[in-house]
């Protein structure tokens, strides 16, 4: 089983995965995971079997500040405690293979906390009196419907009435575009000229160009087409990386920065393995974006990035070389080349829910690790997943769960029950019985061997 885990160069834990996340991420908010915290009780359904499980708004606080609130989009699977996350596009999430995921995101924008109105809400849907808390459980339940298709329905009758309009009005509309990227992120050229075009995407009316730290002694500028300086730059901007002529060989980051209210829609995938979410409300928050610009005088000239494919269950990582001769690199055992001018993509396939690490590596001691885990299911657990009465004790798996609903105790239901924590115990089974297994194994195999072995 372990020589399975790293075969092909993979890592098995995530904790190596998670250092390496951030350098692919496309840009846009990262936020940590606080807890569930506006909720009501909801009962799930799994192989004729009923659980009973809180439902309704998590919140997440925003690197850099502001606050995030969001639903969940990943039922089976667990939270991990004060989880960190990246705003992610569709694509790269269970959301791109889903083809009601556009009717997720109508909910979102017709129901509560976008709709605070709850008087309104109430009269529109036909459902009665709601809370807070009624509205959130409704609200989660409809889109738990679509996302993983869950038999699901909420317990307060109001609540219950409200997941049933949602989910009968429910439109498929587009997937909002991310609150700020750099496209490409990473670019590539000669050491004299200037370096790109990356190309600002975002919502924001305007955001800060912070050009790399030594930029002033090395010379180098972050300008427009026409090699003016820039300090700003709005939604569809074009920036370049003038590099001066003589410069020894290496590269800088290009970093953009805005505050704004990111779209609600967007998801929210975790760095370690952590239930998916998304978007339903934003404060004004911190987001950024980064690209790297790699030159040297001449040679190969490479520029490397990666990204999820959840379609196909893989990770692409595509090298472009600008450079005048050819770049030839080894990645997993197997050799590439990219010839001068062009650009090659090898595809890495991974496991779903697999933590993976990878170098990628080059002449004159060049390499690039890319890692972090493919997330891009919902996983349609049995009912054991989901068994067992409600603990008022956060599990290992928990983001904590201790903010109360209204109307609910203080120590409310614990986060952990929307996730596979009840499987533990079975978990902890199986290893055992492996352990005793193999300890017979070992034993049977000495005597074996040593046919006088006393017993």
């Amino acid at each position: 089983m372990t020589s399975g885990l790293v075969a092909g160069g993979f890592i098995a834990g995530a904790s190596a995965a998670s250092a390496d996340e951030a350098s692919q991420h496309q840009g846009g908010a990262s936020a940590t995971l606080n807890g569930l915290t506006t909720f009501d009780q909801a009962v799930l359904r799994v192989d004729g079997e009923k659980q009973e499980i809180p439902a309704g708004l998590f919140e997440m606080t925003v690197d850099g500040g502001g606050t995030l609130k969001t639903y969940c989009v990943d039922l089976h699977n667990p939270t991990q405690e004060k989880a960190r996350y990246l705003e992610t596009s569709w694509d790269q999430t269970s959301l791109g293979r889903n083809r009601d995921a556009g009717r997720i995101r109508w909910i979102l924008q017709h129901s509560y906390p976008r709709v605070d109105d709850l008087v309104g809400l109430a009269k529109n849907a036909g459902t009665g009196p709601l809370t807070a808390g009624t509205a959130a459980a409704g609200t989660q339940v409809a889109i738990w419907r679509y996302s993983d298709d869950a038999q699901v329905q909420a317990l307060d009758p109001a609540a219950e009435k409200l997941a049933d309009w949602l989910e009968k009005e429910a439109e498929n509309i587009a997937e909002p575009g991310a609150s700020l990227s750099l496209l490409p992120g990473a670019v590539s050229g000669p050491a004299g000229t200037r370096i790109g075009p990356v190309t600002v995407r975002t919502d924001a009316d305007r955001v800060t160009v912070t050009p790399p730290a030594d930029a002033a002694a090395s010379g180098i500028r972050i300008t427009d087409a026409k090699g003016t300086p820039v300090a700003s730059a709005a939604d569809g901007s074009r920036l370049y990386v003038d590099v001066p002529a003589g410069a020894a060989a290496g590269s800088a980051a290009l970093t953009v920065q805005a505050t704004t209210s990111v779209p609600v829609g967007r998801v929210f995938a975790g760095v370690t393995k952590s239930q998916t979410q998304i978007l339903a409300g934003s404060s004004q928050s911190t987001v950024s974006a980064t690209a790297t610009a790699t030159w040297a005088a001449s040679g190969a000239i490479p520029a490397l990035s990666a990204r999820k494919n959840c379609a196909e269950g893989r990770v692409d990582v595509t090298a472009t070389n600008k450079g005048d001769a050819p770049f030839t690199f080894e990645l997993l055992g197997a050799t590439y080349t990219v010839e001068a001018g062009g650009t090659r993509t090898v595809s890495v396939p991974v496991g779903e829910d697999q933590a993976y690490e990878f170098t990628l590596t080059g002449p004159d001691g060049f390499l690039k690790t890319f890692g972090g885990i493919l997330d891009c299911r919902t996983t349609g657990s049995t009912a054991v997943a989901m068994a067992g009465p409600q603990g008022s004790q956060p599990s290992p798996l928990s983001a904590g769960g201790t903010s109360a609903g209204p109307g609910d105790p203080a120590d409310g239901p614990d986060l952990a029950e929307t996730g596979a924590s009840g499987a533990t115990p079975m978990i902890a089974g199986i290893a055992l019985a492996m352990l005793v297994v193999g300890g017979v194994v070992v034993l049977l195999l000495r005597k074996k061997k040593d046919p006088g072995a006393e017993d």
